[in-house]
This record gives structure tokens, sequence and C-alpha cells, in this order.
């Protein structure tokens, strides 16, 4: 979930359009379900176009198969990521977000979905991320991480999240910059770029650990 400033003078250059008052789960037994935007300062669903696209390539590389499948959704926001995930047959979700009213938004669309496979935590995305470490690593087969732009959070949370996959596991990375240029980040080093594409000024990614020679 991106956050940025409410004046238009004050926007940073490549911040998406202000958020809409609602999203829809696109796929899935709850397509079609509207999902709350709360009116809040700087927060904004991931756009239906970049969801659909993800999740054709989550189905993709999954074979279909949801079931089984564990996700952690940072960041959370709306919920649209990690419910669209739940909607689709991932066997659990767990959604972070530090933002209490957002919190209490994802709780409340948990209980009128019974989403009893969805879990939701407050929390700092990455000291929640590493208090994750001691008891779900290697539990994740999706991880979303959609953070604030131009707070240098993935080099922070990366690392962070690499613990937690899932052999072959993935995670889905939006930024206001490609992940997958001639002169990759140093902070890339131990990532595959698997899908890329970019919506706007938005460039969102699927990215892979490496496989370890």
């Amino acid at each position: 979930m991106q956050r940025k400033s409410s004046k238009p003078a004050a926007k940073p250059v490549g911040s998406p359009r202000l958020a809409p008052r609602q999203v829809r789960i696109i796929g899935g037994q709850w397509k079609r379900t509207p999902l709350p935007v709360l009116e809040a300062e700087g927060l904004r669903p991931t756009p239906d176009r970049v969801r659909e696209t993800l999740f054709n390539w989550l189905n993709h590389l999954f074979d279909g198969h949801w079931e089984g499948k564990a996700c952690l959704d940072l960041f959370a926001g709306t919920g649209a990521l990690g419910f669209e995930a739940a909607s689709r047959g991932a066997g659990r979700v767990v959604m972070v977000e530090s933002f209490a009213p957002a919190v209490r938004q994802l709780q409340a669309t948990k209980d009128k979905l019974k989403a009893e496979q969805v879990a939701v935590m407050r929390g700092d995305a990455a000291v929640t991320t590493a208090s994750l470490q001691a008891y779900e690593a290697g539990r994740f087969h999706a991880i979303f991480l959609d953070p604030p732009y131009h707070q240098e959070w993935l080099p922070k949370m990366l690392p962070l999240c690499a613990n937690l996959l899932a052999p072959g596991g993935l995670v889905y990375a939006e930024a206001e910059f490609t992940l997958d240029g001639e002169q990759p980040f140093d902070w890339m080093a131990d990532w595959e770029v698997l899908r890329a594409d970019k919506a706007g000024m938005v460039f969102f990614n699927l990215l892979q650990r490496k496989k370890q020679a």
C-alpha cells in the first residue's frame, strides 16, 4: 500500500493517482466483492489492471493450484492482494498493516467474508516480518510487498522476506523504479526478476531467489 502526500504540488514524480473509494476482488469465490478504500492520506490499493496481471502470472507459475499455498501480505492496506489470493483458494493469508483504521477495516472484511484462512496483524512491516523469522521460516509461497515509495523499503524488506519463503517461493514487489535495469542494485544480487511490467509510473515485479551454487 503506497502512502504519499495529499497535496498535488508536493507529489513526487511518478506518484499514481488518488485512490478510488472502493476496489473489487477480480476472481475466485468472492469475485466482484467490493473492498472499501479509507479516506486517509496516502492510502491507495494496487490498481485492478496490475492485480489482474499479477494473478495471471501467479496462476501460471502455480499451475492454477492455490490449495495449500500460504501468502504474506505486507503493507496490506485495503487487503486487495491478500483477499484476492484467499478468494482464489490460498490456504492461508497473513496480512500485516500498521494503520489502525485500516486494520479494523481488514478485520471487518475478513468477518464479512467468513475468511477463516485470513489472519490480520497490526504492526510495522519490518518489525513484524523480523519477528516471524523464528516460527514462519520457509512457510510462505508468495509474499506481497507494496511499500510506500521514496522511503528505501525494498532494500530493507527483501532480506527479511527471503528466509520466510518456501522453496521456489515468490515475492511481488511494487516500486517507483525498475528492478530489471541494465545496472541492477546491489541489494538485488540474490534475486531474479521472473516477470516485470509497468502501469503508468508504477513498476511491478515478480521476484524469486536465485539458486545457490
